[in-house]
């Protein structure tokens, strides 16, 4: 059985981490959304998390995710699921119906599956853009006319909604290094936001448990922590 009071702890002390880094760069409380990753870790775990407050969670397998999600829906619908792993085209299919977002785009034929999966599922799913903007994932769009075309695309899609952008930072102990890849997503994002007005991308997903607060300061608006929040696993 999962350690209640443990997990509990955990995001009260994350919550402190947050609110202090929320308060040292000037913004509202609520400007800031928090993702349990749960990759790993059991049905009774989210549970858990879901008791201590946590709505949001994030998955990186589609095999893990349609093994745990359809049972902890049936008991709390209105928990939200994104997908925030590397996503094959083949795989599209299966997740669609769990998720409300996915945050790993990084290639246009991916957006053409699941605009085309989420039309055959009458329902409509938000999307991040992955951005590469250092070395600890070899996924995402590497350049700015890349975003651009998949914006374009996007801006088409009746299925499929774009929010943002996504972006995992080197993992280092080099605090400037961490806070350029934050800063690279950030000047992303302004710059796709004036070039398509007519799309709503304020969804800035960067910061996980050994980087979230500088994240914060660079301007994430969600935060992906696992480790810091369940512990790691065995």
């Amino acid at each position: 059985m999962p350690n209640t009071s443990k997990i509990q702890d955990a995001l009260n002390a994350i919550q402190e981490k947050i609110n202090r880094a929320i308060d040292r760069s000037g913004r509202r409380r609520d400007s800031l959304k928090l993702m349990a990753v749960s990759k790993f870790h059991t049905v009774e775990e989210i549970l858990t998390a879901f008791d201590a407050g946590l709505v949001l969670f994030g998955e990186n397998r589609v095999q893990e995710s349609c093994e745990k999600f359809p049972q902890i829906f049936l008991k709390h619908p209105e928990i939200q699921l994104h997908m925030i792993g590397s996503l094959q085209r083949n795989k599209v299919k299966a997740i669609i119906p769990l998720v409300s977002c996915i945050q790993s785009v990084d290639r246009l034929e991916l957006i053409e599956e699941i605009q085309k999966q989420a039309q055959k599922n009458d329902k409509t799913i938000d999307v991040l853009l992955e951005y590469h903007t250092g070395e600890a994932s070899k996924s995402g769009f590497t350049d700015e006319e890349q975003v651009y075309k998949a914006l374009e695309v996007l801006s088409t899609t009746t299925h499929v909604r774009p929010k943002g952008f996504m972006t995992m930072a080197p993992f280092s102990n080099d605090e400037k290094e961490i806070r350029s890849s934050f800063k690279k997503l950030r000047a992303m994002q302004e710059k796709s936001q004036k070039k398509f007005s007519h799309l709503c991308l304020t969804e800035l997903s960067m910061g996980m448990s050994n980087d979230y607060e500088i994240a914060i300061e660079e301007g994430s608006t969600l935060i992906r922590v696992g480790t810091a929040l369940f512990g790691s696993r065995e």
